[in-house]
C-alpha cells in the first residue's frame, strides 16, 4: 500500500489529515481524510465515526464545512471521510451532475460501463477500514456512521447491512427510499440495471423492513430543503421502520435547508447521539 499524506492541519487540538492511495477495489487513485483527536495526553480508547458526503462532494466538504472538529475532540472521537466515488480519466463518468464521478451512491455497480470502478460498498466495508483503523491511536474497535443526502443514503445502507459493525447511524436529509425518487431511480438504473428487484439490496426502506436488530438511527431534515418533496420524503422509510420495530428518531429543523450550514448547526447533536452508544 502506497499511502501519501497530501495535507495536515491542526484544529481544536486535533489533526485533520488528507491522504491519497491506490484503491484496488476501485481500480483507481482515491483520497480520504481523517480527523484524529489529540491523544498525546490520554490513552483513552478512541472510537471512529464514518462520514459519507452527498452528490458532487469530496472528502473535503465535511472536513472544511462540517464544524465537527471541536466536538470530536471534546468527545474523543476520530472521524474518517472517504470520497463519494472513484475518480480518474479512465473511470466512467457522465455529463450529468447526479451520475458518475462524485455520485457513486455507495453501492457495487453491476452494469457497464460502471462495474469495473464503481464498487464503493466493497471499498468502504473491506479495503478502506483496513487502512484507516491502524491510523487511529488507541482505536477502540467501535464504529458508527453518518452522512448527508446521498451520503445519508450510504450511511443507512451500510449501517443496516452491517448492524454488528456499527453502533449507531445518523443522517442529514438522507435519500431514504431511492427506488421511489428521481435521484435513486436514475443511479440504480445506470449502475444496477432496470430490474427493480435488484435495487432493493441498496434501498434503505427495503433493508429496514427486513432488518433484524438494526442500530439506532437519528435523522435531521430541514423544512426549507428544496429537495425534500421530490427526493427526500421519509414516509415509506418511517412506516417500514415502525413495522420492523426499529429505533428511529426523525427530527425536523424549521427553516433549515440542504446546505452545510444545517449540518454545522446540528452536528453537535449528532456526535452526542453517537457518543452515547460508544459509552
Amino acid at each position: 500500500m502506497n499511502l501519501t499524506v497530501l495535507e495536515e492541519h491542526k484544529s481544536h487540538g486535533g489533526r485533520q489529515i488528507k491522504y491519497r492511495h491506490y484503491a484496488e477495489t476501485l481500480q483507481s487513485e482515491a483520497t480520504f481524510s481523517v480527523f484524529l483527536p489529540d491523544t498525546a495526553a490520554a490513552d483513552a480508547p478512541t472510537p471512529l465515526v464514518w462520514w459519507l458526503a452527498g452528490l458532487t462532494c469530496t472528502d473535503d466538504n465535511f472536513s472544511q464545512k462540517g464544524a465537527f472538529q471541536k466536538y470530536a475532540v471534546e468527545q474523543h472521537i476520530a472521524f474518517v471521510m472517504p470520497d463519494t466515488s472513484p475518480r480518474g480519466t479512465d473511470v466512467a463518468d457522465s455529463e450529468d451532475w447526479d451520475l458518475g464521478q462524485g455520485a457513486g451512491f455507495y453501492l457495487n455497480a453491476t452494469h457497464a460501463p460502471w462495474q469495473t470502478h464503481y464498487r464503493m460498498y466493497d471499498y468502504l466495508t473491506n479495503e478502506l477500514p483496513a487502512i484507516v483503523h491502524p491510523l487511529i491511536p488507541h482505536f477502540s474497535g467501535q464504529e458508527s456512521i453518518m452522512g448527508h443526502s446521498m451520503g445519508g443514503h450510504g450511511a443507512l445502507i451500510l449501517g443496516l447491512k452491517n448492524p454488528k459493525r456499527f453502533q449507531a447511524i445518523s443522517a442529514f436529509a438522507p435519500i431514504t427510499h431511492p427506488s421511489a425518487v428521481p435521484w435513486g431511480q436514475k443511479a440504480f438504473t445506470a449502475y444496477l440495471g432496470a430490474n427493480q428487484e435488484d435495487w432493493q439490496a441498496w434501498d434503505a426502506t427495503s433493508l429496514i423492513a427486513h432488518s433484524d436488530g438494526p442500530p439506532p438511527i437519528l435523522i435531521t431534515q430541514g423544512t426549507a430543503d428544496d429537495f425534500y418533496e421530490t427526493q427526500l420524503v421519509e414516509t415509506d422509510f418511517l412506516a417500514a421502520a415502525n413495522e420492523a420495530g426499529a429505533s428511529v428518531s426523525y427530527e425536523t429543523a424549521s427553516g433549515y435547508d440542504h446546505s452545510y450550514f444545517t449540518i454545522a448547526t446540528f452536528i453537535e447533536r449528532h456526535i452526542a447521539f453517537h457518543q452515547q452508544y460508544f459509552a
